[in-house]
């Protein structure tokens, strides 16, 4: 079994992409948009006078695959919506974790200073400007 999230930027998702393109080296999979869908939607659907917006997306973090829309594209994505759970990203080291850790935190909020902890040589939490939390962390020397 494999799990992959899948977020909704609700209007914002193209500029989503471009932000973790340029933050996390997001490596886009696929990209459809309403226009592209091979069946009309049904009339009233969500989405359905979005011809640009993005109806499905996949991209690469490193070996992880997230699925993204823009969803109803009513624009209220933000901190609100996200709620009860944050990605994990594993640095390779403390100049990576820093280097992610102020990528993602450009436009957004700090919960939480990148540092030491007694489970890590660095770890910290963040909410992109996008809403969606974040936990940096180096693994611990074997």
């Amino acid at each position: 079994m494999h799990i992959e999230p899948y977020l909704f930027f609700n209007g914002r998702c193209d500029e989503a992409i471009e932000f973790y393109r340029s933050a996390l080296g997001a490596e886009v999979l696929m990209l459809m948009r309403f226009k592209d869908s091979p069946e009309p939607p049904p009339p009233g659907a969500a989405g359905a006078d979005n011809g640009d917006k993005v109806m499905h997306a996949s991209f690469r973090i490193g070996q992880t695959t997230l699925m993204v829309s823009d969803g109803q594209c009513d624009g209220t994505v933000g901190a609100s919506e996200f709620r009860g759970f944050s990605l994990s990203i594993a640095a390779d080291d403390a100049e990576d974790a820093q280097r992610l850790f102020a990528a993602l935190a450009e436009g957004g909020q700090v919960q939480m200073p990148l540092g030491p902890t007694f489970f890590s040589p660095q770890f910290g939490m963040v909410v992109d400007r996008f809403g969606v939390g974040w936990m940096v962390i180096v693994a611990p020397p074997a």
